[in-house]
């Protein structure tokens, strides 16, 4: 990509997107380019259709949609696929009749079934049945590399699809319904230890910052009690300030995070090296799995995480792993050799990036 080059990142402002912006910046890329969703409804093809007839870029990040944990993926599912779908079919296809050059799709590791062997490499794709907990957004993913293959294929496109493993990092989302499990747990271990601290006035300005159902630093001590108790944040005992914070499931899941700087270093990497045609398997007759893992192929047991949270955090008092909340998938690791053998390796351990993501957070 030369430096003068319009760019396009689709979810500029969110965890990805803006890692990606930042990455580009400091590169000294000069013509980027970003419409927040209010002022652009990537689910409206005629928008996207205006949008690109006005901005013309040569090349597209595409790390807008829709996302969340357990709890959103399982309850608003029907918002999950048409969302995803509506977003990335219109900025894929438009980004065909356009003409650009290159397009990055984000997609997933939850693209791969429940049952995967581990570590895994991107030919399980398409072998075994999904995780249900999230099948709805999966499946969206699944038709975003399926469409820049086919798009490809047929049309002599150059789109990539890449699919990070979980990501933590700046502009990450706290909202404990719809956060995934290292924010939530952030949060949630960060109020524990200001409860046992008594340390209302943080307690009030992280509420103000991010209200939970409506309650705000200005709401009772009681309401505000009362919601972080429903999100598994309680006083035990009064006298010794002993504070309680609830983790979903038994802990025994193993999860691998990646720092969304180094994802983001990755995909300029890739946008900057790699184009379709090296993906190709020379050996197959078929073009399948052209997609990257990106990803650490380190993990961590869910029970290990927040007990390192909550050694950074500095919360003093028991976690509760309630079993009767789902686990999800037991394990999850990714195989990055694909993008390892292209020239790129990930750079910030867990240790690092809980200690950074932390005084991001509290700053």
């Amino acid at each position: 990509m030369d430096k003068n080059a319009k760019i396009y990142i689709a979810g500029h402002n969110g965890l990805v997107g803006s890692a990606i912006m930042k990455k580009l910046q400091r590169k000294g890329y000069q013509n980027i380019i970003g419409k927040p969703s209010k002022e652009l409804d990537l689910r409206n093809p005629m928008a996207v259709q205006s949008f690109f007839d006005w901005a013309k870029p040569e090349y597209v990040f595409l790390a807008a949609a829709k996302v969340g944990g357990i709890i959103a993926n399982n309850t608003y599912r029907g918002e999950f696929i048409y969302d995803n779908l509506m977003i990335q079919t219109n900025v894929i296809h438009q980004s065909y009749l356009s003409g650009v050059k290159k397009l990055l799709f984000l997609g997933s590791t939850c693209i791969y079934p429940r049952e995967s062997h581990q570590p895994i490499k991107e030919e399980y794709l398409l072998t075994g049945p999904l995780e249900y907990t999230n099948e709805p957004y999966a499946i969206a993913k699944i038709a975003g590399i399926k469409m820049c293959e086919s798009y490809n294929i047929q049309y002599d496109t150059n789109f990539l699809s890449v699919m990070p493993t979980n990501l933590y990092g700046p502009n990450d989302n706290f909202d404990l319904e719809k956060s995934h499990v290292l924010p939530a747990l952030i949060r949630k271990i960060h109020l524990g230890k200001c409860l046992e601290e008594n340390n209302w006035q943080a307690i009030r300005a992280d509420l103000n910052k991010r209200p939970i159902e409506g309650i705000t630093g200005i709401s009772t001590e009681n309401e505000i009690l009362t919601i972080l108790n429903k999100y598994g944040i309680s006083v035990q005992n009064e006298i010794s300030k002993e504070v309680q914070v609830e983790v979903w499931g038994s802990g025994t899941p193993k999860r691998e995070f990646l720092w969304s700087e180094d994802m983001a270093d990755a995909c300029v990497f890739i946008m900057e090296n790699v184009n379709f045609n090296d993906l190709i398997p020379q050996s197959q007759p078929e073009i399948r799995n052209t997609h990257i893992n990106i990803g650490t192929g380190k993990e961590i047991s869910i029970k290990h995480l927040a007990e390192l949270v909550k050694q950074i955090v500095g919360f003093r008092s028991e976690l509760f792993f309630n079993t009767s909340k789902p686990d999800g998938t037991l394990r999850k690791l990714t195989d990055p050799s694909k993008l390892n053998q292209l020239g790129w390796k990930q750079q910030v351990d867990i240790e690092e990036g809980i200690v950074r993501i932390y005084d991001w957070y509290v700053n």
